[in-house]
């Protein structure tokens, strides 16, 4: 919301010396997110004046048009003579009214004018456009052209308000109120302690049965209906300057006197408005649901095929707007032509809920959906409507017709009980009761009681719903900045769990082993299952939807990390980073088998401990996972030598380092699944409680997944779960210990099948060996045809050792022909030249 000071100094008589930055501080200590403070005009000095152009001479043979203009700006110029500039605009004509810019003055940006020869001839200044002076948008597309009726000469700085200061506030969902000069007018008296001049104060006339006729069928949806006729329009009456420039300075553009007025109103009052051109309405307006698959076309040109949960406005034909959205074109003002006269305006008030999933569904955000969906005051529509039609009489000449429509769903204002220390209790400050009914007295509530407050809420403020809501308003008015800070006193012997030191150990590794964390967004679309070749009945495409998620497209909880990650490698890869290595660990989120709905847990209280079973009980199953994804170079080349490529086996080494960490046996096998290439995929697996368990897979992703997905070519990437894996391990690392006994070394060169698994061996080995093997390590894989048609050899180093004494020579070789004739009996493993 951008929010101009000269327009807010109207509803609160600010000190003159106050500034914007003044005001953003109290907005800021009241709790309002004003995020910059933008100083218009900063720089310009004039002069800057009315201009009347007298004559104006097109110069040929130049490639675009270029036209002489002599323009009198009266006694600005110190002569009274005609000021002679050259201007390439064509919008404007002779006899009009422009801001010309004379030889002295700057412009915003630090653009000084001086007279220069330009095109043949010398400009003396120049005939300014909106843009020039920093104005935004007025839809002319060139120059500035003024109403007749002002005078040349008059200072053209003070006529635009060109100096002023305009704070853009971000307003939260929970304020909507502040999308409007009168909520955030009443923010700033507040902060200031002044009092607030309420532009919503008018006298409005009561309904009667001369209105125009409305029928609302949905009262859940629309509570509240306004109907104002004003007739007899002037349809050549267009914008006055000061009307236009604050719907500039608040971001829009002026499009035409009744549109402006609506925005204008919308803006001042928080109330979206619209505007029916009367001869094209037929019969009475009336609000409903929409029937599945009606048409409407909207204001943006978009024919719209609408849902049966969506409110429309409709007259005797169909729908002839989507409500509290966008109006319909068959019953738009048409100011191109001139013909609207009699106007009928709308201020309703909608369901907020109705209207969020409207505009998300139709992907149509509007200044009016957005006020909508956070909450706008019922009570304000009459007000709107009466300084509309207020307007219109003004500005157009028109005439307001008796008739006064309003159609009111039963209601009774919102009130909260609330004990008079409970503020206190929440901040842990003593505010004491008078301050606490102050505070809600400011915000607009009415408050009886003692020790118990009943508090009535403002309509225009539907976030206020409980005890700890008013709480909030009385610590955030009396300043968060005030709330005493204290450290808290954990007792002694606590500290991170073994589960914490294991997620933190795994970051260290993976980062210390080159990778760099990628933290996503754990919300994705199930197209993306079909994207990853997952099977039709992969369990991972059971998912948990949300109910309102932030993305129409993603609107299921993450059961792998893939997704995240390959995005984010894919983002970088196209902004030219190709040597990437990145990890992620994270929670993924699986349906359970019974499902329930966790009910509201209270806040007066601790909940009990089945209240707190009952909760997680309804929650997903929440398994930590991590997963790695290669593209690039994994080492580069420069002077101590060359590089190598990612690979398969850099991915499963990265499980073997998180194994390794949770003190894991690993076991690493051939495996087939989904995303990866069925040649050059690992699955992983580890022994929980006597029972293998299958924790992920690693390897070279699938060429067709790469190019569906647009990943460079032989990405790999692996994924498991690291909650198993930390089942399977032995906890804490311990210290190794150091043997005063020596090592026996011995190596055997193993010849097999190509299409045995080099795991198989190294298992059959492992176990043949006994306790006196210390570590096994695969160091050489050969292929030759003297080996023989479909075979390999597996070299492998066998490391021997002894607790309690030194190992011979045949003790050692003993448990390597052990294990040789173990990976012989199990795999058909020849030794190599045997």
């Amino acid at each position: 919301m951008r929010v101009p000071l000269s327009w807010l100094r109207e509803y609160v008589d600010l000190p003159a010396t106050e500034t914007g930055r003044d005001v953003q501080a109290k907005l800021i200590s009241a709790g309002l997110e004003v995020e910059t403070v933008e100083p218009l005009g900063d720089g310009l000095k004039g002069p800057l004046v009315v201009g009347q152009v007298l004559t104006i001479e097109e110069l040929e043979g130049f490639k675009k048009p270029i036209r002489f203009c002599t323009v009198d700006v009266g006694r600005a110029n110190g002569t009274g003579e005609p000021q002679e500039i050259v201007c390439g605009a064509r919008n404007f004509a002779v006899g009009d009214k422009v801001v010309v810019v004379l030889p002295g003055a700057v412009l915003p940006g630090g653009f000084a004018i001086s007279a220069r020869k330009t095109y043949g001839k010398t400009s003396h200044g120049m005939i300014c456009s909106a843009d020039e002076l920093g104005m935004g948008d007025d839809g002319s597309k060139g120059i500035i052209v003024l109403p007749p009726e002002h005078e040349v000469g008059t200072d053209a700085i003070e006529l635009l308000q060109l100096v002023d200061e305009v704070l853009d506030i971000a307003v939260t969902p929970d304020r909507g109120y502040a999308l409007s000069l009168r909520g955030v007018a009443r923010e700033t008296a507040t902060a200031y302690g002044l009092p607030l001049l309420d532009p919503a104060l008018l006298d409005v006339p009561g309904p009667n049965e001369f209105g125009y006729p409305v029928e609302v069928s949905d009262p859940l949806g629309c509570d509240r209906f306004t109907a104002r006729t004003v007739t007899g329009l002037d349809p050549e009456a267009r914008s006055p300057i000061w009307l236009k420039r604050r719907l500039q300075k608040a971001g829009m553009r002026p499009i035409s006197l009744a549109v402006d007025i609506t925005n204008y109103v919308m803006l001042e009052l928080g109330q979206p408005l619209h505007a029916y051109d009367r001869g094209r309405v037929q019969g009475t307006i009336g609000v409903r649901r929409a029937e599945q698959g009606e048409k409407l076309a909207t204001l943006d040109g978009v024919v719209r095929t609408l849902d049966a949960e969506d409110l429309v406005i409709t007259d005797d034909r169909g729908p002839i707007g989507l409500a509290g959205v966008m109006g319909g074109a068959n019953t738009e003002i048409d100011d191109t032509e001139g013909t609207t006269t009699d106007v009928v305006i709308e201020a309703a008030h909608f369901d907020p809920i109705t209207i969020a999933r409207t505009a998300r569904r139709h992907k149509l955000s509007s200044e009016a959906s957005k006020r909508f969906e956070r909450g706008v005051d019922p009570l304000a529509a009459a007000a709107a409507a009466q300084r509309t039609v207020d307007l219109l009489v003004l500005l157009a000449g028109g005439t307001a017709e008796a008739g006064v429509t309003e159609v009111i769903a039963p209601s009774a204002p919102r009130t909260i009980t609330i004990p008079a220390d409970h503020p206190d209790k929440v901040a842990g400050v003593a505010y004491g009761r008078e301050t606490v009914v102050r505070r809600l007295q400011e915000i607009g509530c009415d408050v009886y009681g003692q020790d118990e407050l009943i508090v009535t809420v403002p309509s225009w403020r539907p976030d206020l719903t409980d005890p700890n809501d008013l709480a909030e308003e009385v610590i955030r008015l009396e300043g968060y900045e005030n709330l005493p800070s204290t450290l808290p006193k954990p007792p002694a012997g606590l500290g991170l769990t073994d589960r914490q030191r294991l997620h933190r150990r795994v970051g260290r590794a993976l980062a210390g082993a080159g990778y760099v964390e990628a933290l996503n967004y754990p919300f994705l679309g199930e197209h993306v299952f079909d994207q990853l070749s997952l099977a039709t009945d992969d369990p991972k495409r059971r998912v948990v939807k949300l109910v309102n998620p932030l993305s129409d497209e993603e609107p299921a909880l993450r059961t792998t990390l893939l997704p995240g990650l390959l995005a984010a490698l894919r983002r970088n890869d196209g902004r030219g980073s190709h040597d990437l290595a990145l990890f992620e660990t994270g929670l993924v989120f699986h349906p359970r088998e019974e499902l329930s709905v966790a009910g509201r847990l209270p806040v007066d209280r601790r909940p009990t401990d089945d209240e707190i079973t009952t909760l997680l009980d309804a929650l997903p199953e929440q398994p930590r996972y991590a997963a790695v994804v290669l593209a690039g170079a994994r080492e580069q080349a420069g002077w101590w030598g060359k590089g190598r490529p990612s690979d398969w086996a850099d991915a499963v080494e990265a499980a073997r380092l998180l194994a390794g960490e949770a003190g894991a046996r690993l076991i690493v096998r051939g495996g087939r699944y989904g995303p990866w290439h069925p040649g050059r995929c690992a699955e992983l697996a580890v022994v929980v409680d006597g029972t293998e368990r299958v924790i992920g897979y690693a390897g070279e992703l699938h060429p067709g997944v790469l190019k569906t997905l647009g990943l460079p070519a032989r990405t790999c990437a692996m994924e498991l779960d690291l909650d198993l894996l930390e089942e399977a391990g032995e906890g804490l690392p311990k210290a190794p210990h150091i043997s005063t006994f020596p090592v026996a070394t011995q190596d055997v060169a193993l010849v097999v099948d190509k299409t045995v698994p080099h795991a198989d061996v190294e298992a059959a080995l492992h176990e043949g060996a006994g306790q006196l093997l210390e570590s096994i390590r695969l160091f050489d894989v050969y292929e030759s045809e003297q080996l023989g048609a479909g075979k390999k050899s597996l070299a492998y180093a066998l490391r021997f050792r002894a607790a309690d004494r030194t190992l011979t020579v045949d003790e050692a070789s003993a448990a390597r022909d052990a294990a040789v004739s173990l990976a012989a009996e199990r795999t058909g493993a020849v030794l190599r030249g045997a």
